[in-house]
């Protein structure tokens, strides 16, 4: 159950990074900061929960600003790209649970609070989606398939990198290269 419901987590996080990367946003949704490991350039500072997300937020708007640029949005279509991209901000990063408390707590009452963490998240995703068909409902046809096209090498990209992290604990594909099924035992 553990494994199921921890890729439960990791589909849920990787689903809203891929909306937040169609802006162009990386989202950090994760209760602690990454590892100190750098990928394809995005040095992670170790251990300063503030440096990395000043990093993130300086990586957030270089790339809000490339997409506006590339969609040439227009003044009419400025209000919808606000809210879009206020909707994509990730906000501060939720505290870490408390590993005392949660081991104090049953089995039940532990996935009970992950499905409180699961539900709030789904919550912020549901308001990102709203606000991301708004936005996409004022694109021209071009804008359209720009956006598209960008969120789908963004969104594989995440996954690469998300394939990668999964690999490196034990948690990736197969050797013949198909993704483990959420069904296969370990």
């Amino acid at each position: 159950m553990k494994t199921l419901q921890k890729k439960f987590c990791i589909a849920l996080v990787s689903v809203s990074l891929g909306l937040a990367v169609s802006a162009g946003n990386v989202v950090a949704q994760s209760s602690a900061p990454p590892s100190a490991s750098a990928h394809a350039g995005h040095e992670k500072p170790h251990g300063d929960p503030g440096k990395w997300a000043e990093k993130m937020k300086e990586r957030m708007a270089k790339h809000q600003a490339e997409l506006h640029d590339k969609l040439k949005i227009t003044a009419a279509q400025e209000p919808a790209w606000k809210t879009f991209v206020d909707a994509m901000n990730p906000g501060t990063m939720p505290a870490r649970p408390d590993r005392k408390e949660m081991e104090k707590l049953t089995t039940p009452e532990r996935m009970e609070k992950s499905l409180e963490k699961m539900k709030e998240h789904l919550a912020k995703m549901q308001t990102r989606l709203t606000a991301l068909k708004t936005f996409y409902a004022v694109l021209t046809p071009e804008q359209q398939k720009i956006f598209d096209e960008r969120h789908k090498r963004m969104a594989s990209h995440m996954r690469d990198r998300m394939d990668k992290r999964m690999g490196e604990h034990g948690h990736g594909m197969h050797k013949d290269g198909e993704r483990p099924s959420m069904m296969d035992k370990k």
